[in-house]
């Protein structure tokens, strides 16, 4: 048995040129954009979402078990909300995915680590030049899905005002920055995943889990956020940026826990980015047979981020002392009479009613869940709650049932269930025609932290 001696990058000669980053950076996004699949994903990023808010709001029947979906008609605002919900799911684990985590696996594929070590001579120079391709590339397809999205809503349906998660209406002006400001808010879960696909792709290699890594990592997530986990650890994990920009749109902003989200996303990034970068640099690229390593992709990988969670866990729950689920009885029914309050003035100014204000309604709801023998607390679709309002010179007290089903993330669907000239048809009669019911069937968001008021 001989030995052989390890083959390693030549090292620069007197005189010769160095590759910069920016050069390196600039081959590395020609290099992206070249291969057919990131083409079509940028073709479907900017043409897709326009085609699907211009078609959907033609038809006769809405997405209404999607947030905002049911205001399509009214507004063209409301379509680039349903695509970021969408999106938040599926598409950008998608697109992390094929971008991030195919970035260094593709050169294990093609067997071209040391053409590239040769022309660039420095391991630093290529893993910064290929993490800034993956991030404008994925930049450029965030973008796309943002501006097909609101240019087809605004062309489609036009420049209306947004009903808000608590019943206010927006302005369009106002409707159209806080668009803006929820789209740029999910980009710190979408650099999130693009780390978690940049450490898969350094340290699976050519293994298809490398590429697959940001989806799995996300659908886990999802998942965590629908099992009745305690709000301190739904809020410490990345996936809640995604969730948690609908606190934009109350008034107040619920804005506590969408910081703490985009902050826990934030660290999320800069540790995965920084494991794949130490992987990166102790790989030995003279070894073709050897592209990764599964116990190292466990002890500098999985183990590192398991223990980040636990750490952002812990922190979560001694700043803002978050404990069991966060939906409690007198947050339920705080929600649902301030937003029933916002949607009755609208039905008033429908129905060309005196106008009342929400002071003068004094709005007040009172929920149980199942039965009076049952905690009022927690998720479920068993929330029965009594609204009761009052109008200036008239004695009788008004009431409403509607039936809530309250997800874990905070969201409820408020359906309503009489009296029919309230809540119990989907239409009213106005003046100019028939028109939907805002207090027939409405979204609404219950704070999950009681410091989260913005």
């Amino acid at each position: 048995m001989t030995a052989t001696a390890p083959v390693v990058a030549p090292a620069p000669t007197t005189g010769a040129v160095r590759v910069s980053v920016a050069r390196g950076y600039r081959f590395e996004v020609v290099k992206l954009v070249s291969q057919w699949r990131i083409r079509l994903l940028v073709l479907a990023c900017w043409s897709a979402p326009a085609l699907f808010v211009a078609g959907v709001s033609q038809q006769s029947t809405l997405p209404a078990d999607t947030l905002f979906g049911r205001w399509m008609l009214a507004t063209g605002w409301a379509g680039p909300l349903v695509i970021l919900g969408f999106s938040g799911t599926w598409a950008l684990p998608l697109l992390t995915s094929v971008v991030a985590g195919d970035v260094f696996a593709s050169e294990d594929r093609l067997g071209t680590w040391r053409h590239l070590l040769v022309a660039v001579r420095s391991p630093r120079r290529i893993f910064a030049a290929k993490a800034l391709a993956s991030l404008t590339v994925i930049l450029l397809l965030v973008v796309g899905l943002a501006a097909s999205s609101t240019v087809g809503g605004l062309l489609a349906v036009g420049n209306h005002p947004l009903v808000g998660l608590d019943g206010h209406p927006l302005s369009p002006g106002d409707a159209a920055a806080k668009v803006l400001l929820a789209w740029a808010c999910v980009l710190a879960p979408t650099l999130a995943l693009a780390g978690i696909g940049l450490l898969g792709s350094v340290a699976l290699g050519r293994s298809p889990m490398g590429l697959l890594l940001p989806t799995v990592v996300a659908l886990a997530m999802q998942l965590a956020q629908m099992l009745p986990l305690p709000v301190a650890v739904r809020v410490s994990l990345p996936s809640w940026a995604f969730i948690a920009w609908n606190g934009l749109f109350t008034s107040p902003a619920q804005l506590g826990p969408l910081l703490i989200g985009i902050a826990v996303s934030l660290v999320w990034a800069v540790t995965a980015t920084a494991l794949a970068y130490l992987l990166f640099l102790r790989r030995d690229f003279t070894n073709l047979t050897d592209d990764a390593s599964g116990r190292r992709a466990v002890t500098a990988g999985l183990i590192p981020l398991a223990a980040l969670v636990g750490v952002t866990v812990a922190v979560v729950a001694s700043t803002t002392g978050a404990t069991g689920s966060g939906i409690a009885q007198d947050k339920v029914q705080r929600s649902l009479a301030t937003e029933f309050a916002h949607l009755y003035r609208m039905q008033t100014k429908q129905l060309n009613r005196p106008d009342v204000t929400e002071a003068q309604l004094k709005a007040t709801a009172t929920c149980n869940k199942g039965s009076v023998r049952v905690a009022a607390e927690g998720p479920g679709n068993d929330w029965r709650c009594v609204v009761s309002w009052h109008l200036p010179d008239v004695e009788a007290t008004g009431t409403a049932i509607y039936q809530l089903d309250v997800t874990s993330d905070g969201r409820f669907v408020a359906d309503g269930d009489g009296p029919k000239e309230v809540n119990g048809y989907f239409l009213v009669r106005t003046p100019t025609g028939d028109a939907p019911n805002p207090l027939w069937q409405f979204d609404g968001n219950v704070t999950l932290l009681s410091t989260s008021k913005g």
